[in-house]
């Protein structure tokens, strides 16, 4: 998975989970106030009562102490740094884009969509800036592990294609990209120039991964005390792809089974949902986060995330998003790749691991 040093040319939109260089002093000035609060309840409460499990219930929403029980709220697995900052009450706040905006608002009135997506509690002016209000996914969890999975046979809307084409600007930063992947791609034009089109880094970084054959690509993975990985660029087969999936869920079946579950519930939600009908829905992940299992029982959940590039159709179209894609149809292959992840999990424990691998994964 590439890391996003230009916006025009990734996603616009940013898996919530915080990142992964996150400055805990900026935490701590963020969340002092609210914290002081706290302190002032704990004693309180103390004078009342010698319960600690009483005094855990008041302090256990405390920003500061949810940044000092995981060390830092949300691991921003892919997008640009900076775009989310901690909040209270099991929320996180998220830079706003009026396309997000519109799409979060829009959903307020699918009752289908509010299913399976964060809750949403409108906008935020903070600093200067304006930002949208998110249900921190991550609040319900102890030590979660999670991985960002981008759904979809393409990650670009149609109408970047027709601009970058009309405007044909050659982009060095996309050929390093490349090179560095890949040093044989380039054209002998390509490496004259030591530049390539956006059209064309983008539909090379669709067939380097699984977005292209399976309709989805796992973009980054954080499993619980260890750092980020986002080094999936050339996951690509679907052995590959179970082969990481298996090690994510550290083979727990009970793990397996309830991501599964929830899996088939959101292809069901989706396919009765009239503002997925209506949408373009390009970027867009589906966030997979779990805890180790207690005594058996799998605590874990699925969540559709990221609508920075979602579009609504033209009055009177619907898509499938299932259909194979062709240059003017918009059809996303969001289902298509839906279908494969649910397939892929229904099979998990019996999919061979890539060759080299067959005694680890």
């Amino acid at each position: 998975m590439s890391t996003h040093s230009n916006a025009e040319e990734e996603s616009d939109s940013v898996s919530p989970l915080g990142p992964k260089d996150i400055d805990l002093d900026d935490l701590w000035r963020e969340s002092w106030s609210d914290e002081e609060d706290d302190v002032k309840k704990k004693r309180q409460l103390k004078a009342e009562s010698r319960s600690w499990g009483l005094i855990k219930q008041v302090v256990h929403w405390s920003p500061f102490v949810q940044v000092y029980k995981k060390k830092y709220p949300w691991v921003q697995l892919a997008g640009h740094s900076g775009a989310f900052k901690p909040c209270d009450n099991g929320t996180i706040l998220k830079k706003k884009t009026d396309k997000e905006f519109l799409c979060l608002t829009k959903i307020l009135e699918d009752e289908h969509m509010l299913q399976i997506t964060p809750k949403f509690y409108g906008e935020v002016e903070k600093e200067g800036l304006m930002y949208v209000k998110l249900q921190d996914l991550l609040a319900e969890f102890d030590n979660p592990s999670v991985c960002d999975i981008k759904m979809g046979t393409r990650t670009y809307l149609e109408e970047e294609l027709i601009k970058a084409r009309e405007k044909r600007t050659m982009r060095k930063d996309m050929y390093e990209k490349m090179v560095k992947v890949d040093s044989s791609e380039p054209t002998e034009e390509e490496n004259r120039l030591k530049a390539v089109t956006k059209p064309r880094y983008m539909q090379w970084r669709e067939r380097l991964s699984s977005t292209a054959t399976l309709g989805f690509r796992i973009d980054g993975i954080k499993q619980a005390d260890r750092d980020p990985d986002k080094n999936f660029k050339t996951v690509r087969t679907r052995q590959e792809v179970a082969y990481v999936l298996r090690k994510h869920t550290d083979h727990q079946d009970s793990t397996r089974l309830k991501l599964l579950e929830r899996l088939r519930e959101i292809r069901d939600t989706l396919e009765k949902s009239e503002f997925f009908k209506t949408h373009e829905v390009i970027g867009s992940s589906l966030l997979l986060v779990h805890d180790q299992p207690t005594e058996g029982v799998a605590r874990a959940n699925v969540w559709m995330i990221d609508f920075g590039k979602t579009t609504p159709l033209q009055e009177g179209r619907r898509l499938d998003h299932r259909t194979e894609w062709e240059e003017g149809n918009q059809e996303d292959g969001y289902l298509a790749g839906l279908d494969n992840l649910i397939e892929l999990f229904e099979n998990l424990n019996t999919i061979p691991a890539p060759e080299g691998l067959e005694g680890e994964g």
